[in-house]
């Protein structure tokens, strides 16, 4: 599959309602593919009106969303093939492990494993016809888990061992699974994962804060900096479509220079190594982070 093969092929992209998802999805409306838009409101699909995509209703935990979007494709007026299924959507999440409620913690899978299995399930039927493709976004906490974001990483590991399978399950059926690994990305995903952090700190208890209070102060600050070090929806957005178009695609795609140092690091060097990035936020004997520190 070419970029100049589009033809207004459809391509589905889940979580395209801002960021790289929205991102995305205008990526593969230029390059000729006719994109069907996942988005959760109706409001969120206006804005991607005019760049030639088809925004649809789809909460990909929900069953009748997918099926839905199903019989949208298998009814295509004009009969076009599902060249790519790009699994986007996610729920991001911060805060050490033993503070995250069970609850938050299914929730997340939910979405973040689930969600995605089940949409590949029921389109991989068409994807199998048109000998298509699957772009899972997996992420940097894919394959480097620090402290802070376990849960967020757990669900992002368990993507890559999905990918991982269904790209040898299904080779010799036709279909391509391929892997891409953000790191840092301009985004409004990080600013969520914090709130949910803010949360659970008002909610420790004297013992735990005495565990985490230092952590729980060092992850807004690093997460701000590996942020404002990334790079642009759109660029984040060109590496996703070539993913999803090159003739012979990788197994997997990074996004960001220090994501791929990171990744490439983590199967050499000891783990104190991988992670001594976290440790530079941390409070000062002041109490101050780095952000404090210089304002």
């Amino acid at each position: 599959m070419t970029k100049s093969s589009g033809n207004r092929e459809l391509v589905v992209v889940t979580g395209a309602s801002t960021g790289m998802g929205a991102a995305t999805a205008r990526e593969m409306a230029r390059r000729g593919f006719h994109v069907l838009a996942g988005v959760r409101r109706e409001s969120d699909g206006k804005a991607l009106l005019a760049v030639g995509t088809e925004p649809v209703i789809l909460d990909i935990t929900r069953r009748d969303h997918i099926a839905a979007l199903v019989q949208r494709i298998d009814g295509d007026p004009q009969g076009r093939a599902l060249r790519a299924l790009i699994n986007n959507a996610g729920l991001p999440m911060a805060g050490p492990v033993e503070m995250i409620p069970l609850d938050e913690w299914r929730r997340l899978f939910e979405v973040n494993v689930f969600g995605h299995v089940a949409l590949t399930q029921a389109l991989l039927p068409a994807l199998v016809r048109s000998n298509g493709r699957i772009v899972n976004i997996s992420s940097l906490n894919g394959k480097v888990s620090m402290a802070g974001y376990g849960a967020y990483a757990s669900s992002k590991f368990a993507l890559e061992a999905v990918s991982d399978a269904l790209r040898n399950e299904l080779a010799p059926h036709g279909v391509q699974v391929v892997v891409v690994e953000p790191g840092g990305v301009k985004t409004e995903m990080a600013g969520l994962g914090l709130a949910t952090l803010s949360r659970l700190s008002a909610g420790m208890t004297p013992e735990q804060t005495a565990r985490y209070g230092a952590l729980t102060q060092a992850i807004p600050s690093h997460v701000a900096a590996f942020t404002e070090a990334g790079v642009t929806s759109d660029t984040a957005a060109r590496t996703i479509a070539k993913a999803a178009t090159a003739r012979r695609p990788r197994a997997r795609y990074t996004i960001g220079a220090m994501t791929t140092f990171l990744i490439r690091a983590s199967r050499f060097l000891p783990d104190r190594m991988t992670t001594s990035d976290l440790r530079k936020h941390y409070p000062d004997r002041t109490g101050l982070v780095p952000a404090a520190r210089h304002a």
